[in-house]
């Protein structure tokens, strides 16, 4: 039967490992957990008899697939999958697949509790606001943005949304008012929150020009990824909009700089968090171990990413 390797420099909760294991067990495959690796070397020394491998913010470069001649399938436990060289693993005929959907309430709530967090203040003692009667504006409208509609839209705030690729019929049926530009997303927000990936075409794209447009006091959430900020501008507006607020769930590059002149308006998680919840844990776990066996009791690529 194949041999899993679920490689986790950062492990999954123990209740998920143990979902995990049963279904494996149940399907009768040979499995391997490598936890709280701390050299690339060990990795690359686990993957080489593996045939899948399940990781979460794990490195899977050429150098590993080079590591794992037997390697067939990677399964990324989450959404995004940028810690995967897709073109070398198409190289080397390895099929790559996400488990989207499985952690998007986990972030959701996440981005709800920052936006609170900046709202109150951080709870300094003083005055703050509420988020009932503000406008909520998501930038591109996947499952962690149909949570956060649904979570907002029980504070009483109003909702919006733009993403090209969705149309505005689904939008509207949940209650969501579609925008018709990126322009539109970042001058109607109180609050502004990211749900975009980090691709060639995004990277960077969250600039001055965009930024500018924001309301006095506004503030822009960030549960994606840091690399679609232009720092340089960041810091640009916390400057100028001198109300202007930002959350992010990734450690920014200037964050040194960032915390020391606009601490108070500003917010980082220590390390990304989004996923940090036994329920999410556990639902993409599991999710990648079922995509593993029906990959390869019946040819299923229906999440393939590459």
């Amino acid at each position: 039967m194949p041999k899993v390797l679920v490689a986790t420099e950062k492990p999954f909760a123990a209740k998920a490992a143990g979902l995990i294991k049963a279904e494996l067990e149940a399907a009768k495959y040979d499995y391997e957990f490598l936890e709280n690796y701390t050299e690339v070397s060990q990795l690359h020394a686990a993957l080489a008899d593996a045939e899948a491998v399940i990781i979460r913010s794990d490195i899977i470069d050429e150098a590993a697939l080079n590591a794992a001649p037997k390697l067939k399938l990677v399964v990324r436990a989450g959404a995004g999958y940028d810690n995967v060289d897709l073109k070398a693993a198409s190289a080397k005929g390895v099929v790559v697949m996400n488990t989207p959907g499985q952690n998007s309430n986990a972030v959701a709530e996440l981005a709800i509790g920052m936006m609170i967090y900046m709202a109150r203040n951080k709870f300094n003692g003083k005055s703050g606001s509420e988020l009932a009667g503000k406008s909520l504006v998501l930038y591109g409208f996947g499952y962690v943005a149909r949570y956060l509609a649904k979570i907002a839209k029980g504070f009483g705030m109003d909702i919006y949304a733009y993403d090209p690729y969705i149309a505005c019929e689904i939008m509207t049926k949940d209650g969501v008012k579609p925008l018709k530009s990126v322009a539109e997303i970042f001058s109607t927000g109180d609050y502004v929150s990211l749900h975009i990936p980090a691709t060639a075409e995004t990277k960077g794209s969250i600039n001055w020009s965009l930024m500018s447009l924001m309301k006095p006091g506004a503030t822009l959430i960030n549960t994606a990824r840091k690399e679609v900020i232009n720092e340089t501008d960041l810091l640009r507006c916390f400057e100028e909009n001198k109300k202007f607020r930002y959350v992010s769930d990734v450690e920014p590059g200037c964050s040194a700089e960032m915390m020391e002149k606009y601490g108070d308006r500003a917010y980082y998680t220590p390390k990304k968090m989004g996923a940090q919840t036994e329920e999410a844990n556990a639902n993409a776990g599991v999710a990648a171990a079922k995509q593993i066996i029906a990959f390869f009791e019946k040819g299923d690529k229906t999440f393939k990413v590459n």
